[in-house]
């Protein structure tokens, strides 16, 4: 079984990339990242309601390791029923560039058309996506 990327990101020579990886290791970190960045602070069902294919456990998983990486804050209110805010910290907000530059190259790159979804290629043709 391979090691975690977290756990290797000191021996590899691409360090510095590998690094800035593991923050966004995971396949909803980008997603949550993209959508602090884009709404502000929201509440841990809005979260849900732009990520509907994420289950709650996902999400709560999560979001976890992105506030336990000092990317987003959690802040809990102590009213009935619980209510749970999520922000980007100054830190979280740093990755705006990266996470611009992703979407950026999926806008020109990935096509999501009757379901399917393809990647154009620089020539210009479509390629399944795996």
């Amino acid at each position: 079984m391979s090691r975690p990327r977290a756990k290797l990101t000191g021996n590899f020579p691409g360090c510095p990339v590998e690094s800035t990886l593991s923050f966004l290791d995971g396949k909803w970190k980008g997603v949550i990242l993209y959508h602090l960045l884009n709404g502000g602070t929201l509440r841990f069902n809005e979260l849900r309601r732009h990520i509907p294919s994420v289950t709650q456990r996902m999400l709560t998983k999560q979001l976890r390791e992105l506030e336990e990486a000092g990317l987003i804050s959690r802040k809990v209110f102590p009213v009935v029923p619980p209510r749970v805010d999520y922000a980007l910290t100054p830190l979280g907000l740093s990755m705006q560039p990266v996470i611009a530059a992703l979407k950026t190259w999926g806008d020109s790159h990935v096509v999501c058309e009757n379901g399917t979804k393809y990647v154009r290629t620089p020539d210009g043709r479509k390629e399944l996506a795996a």
